[in-house]
């Protein structure tokens, strides 16, 4: 762990020495130095994200797809999509900003003689077993983004901007990041404020974003895989493809099924869990009566202000 940790902040470095100090400093712009260093750091993980994902997935996505993709312009959107996110990192962002706005909090909590609680303190021996700690803080991160996703789809408020995920007919590996701006943002901080709740050292965080988001795109890959034994475990391509399906994605009592990012148990353990043989078709159920939710990156923000907007005039 220490050793990906190191070798990340070399990457960084290396980067930001080479190509963003000169151009800061060409500018007249050092007084950002700290800020472009963090950004730089942001770029880079992002951009690791999207090849390591891609260099997996779009090797099995052509030897065994689910579906076959009807308009490859959807695809392309997608690809938009998750350049905006992953390499503008909305979840580094968030915790970075909040990291900035909690350290004089805690700066006068300890004045008080309060330590900031980690999870750590309920185990010390974790803190000479990072890997293990890093185990621990991806599963309670994941039981927060599971109950996370369950109100994107519960508040009707949240479903009208979350619904875009949900859109897409041609869902691929890609489709991960097809998200509304708004939503994206909510869930940015949501998650932020969990990690540092439980104490995760800012220097984790990139690596818990990178198993997590990594994971997540897998799992909307257009795979005919369902993981055998492990999906009882872990998110499958096949278990979440379930959860985006046309006319199940977002109906019954629970305003859907497989919520859960990473580990599927959340889903057994909450009664939301459906692990059928099928790969069915996905989308949202409106969509067969007319509905249309855009097509390029703008038109499909606009439209979920739109609906936004909509649902609320009509409270």
């Amino acid at each position: 762990m220490e050793f990906l940790e190191q070798a990340f902040e070399s990457l960084v470095g290396g980067v930001y020495t080479t190509l963003v100090d000169p151009t800061i400093y060409s500018l007249g712009l050092m007084s950002w130095a700290e800020r472009a260093f963090d950004a730089t750091a942001f770029f880079v993980g992002g951009l690791l994200q999207v090849i390591a994902t891609a260099a997996l997935c779009l090797p099995l996505e052509r030897v065994a797809p689910a579906q076959t993709i009807s308009d490859q312009r959807h695809v392309r959107t997608d690809v938009l999509f998750t350049f905006a996110n992953k390499v503008g990192l909305f979840p580094l962002f968030a915790f970075a900003a909040l990291w900035v706005l909690f350290k004089p909090f805690e700066s006068w909590l300890r004045l008080q003689g309060v330590t900031p609680w980690s999870l750590e303190d309920l185990w010390p021996a974790l803190a000479g077993m990072p890997g293990l700690s890093l185990l621990f803080y991806i599963v309670i991160l994941d039981l927060a983004g599971y109950w996370l996703h369950r109100a994107q789809h519960q508040l009707n408020w949240w479903w009208q901007l979350h619904a875009l995920h949900h859109a897409q007919r041609d869902m691929t590996f890609w489709t991960d990041d097809r998200n509304h701006i708004a939503d994206e943002l909510l869930s940015a901080f949501w998650m932020a404020m969990v990690a540092l709740a439980i104490g995760v050292p800012p220097q984790q965080f990139p690596l818990l974003l990178f198993a997590t988001k990594f994971m997540e795109s897998l799992s909307h890959a257009n795979i005919r895989w369902n993981f055998g034994p492990l999906k009882y475990l872990l998110v499958s391509p096949q278990f979440h493809r379930v959860h985006h399906a046309i006319s199940i994605g977002h109906e019954g009592q629970h305003r859907g099924v497989n919520f859960a990012v990473v580990f599927s148990f959340w889903d057994k353990l909450f009664a939301t869990a459906d692990f059928r043989d099928s790969y069915p078709a996905t989308g949202v159920a409106d969509q067969l009566h007319g509905r249309h939710y855009g097509d390029g990156f703008w038109e499909t923000q606009w439209l979920g202000f739109v609906r936004l907007k909509q649902y609320f005039r009509s409270r």
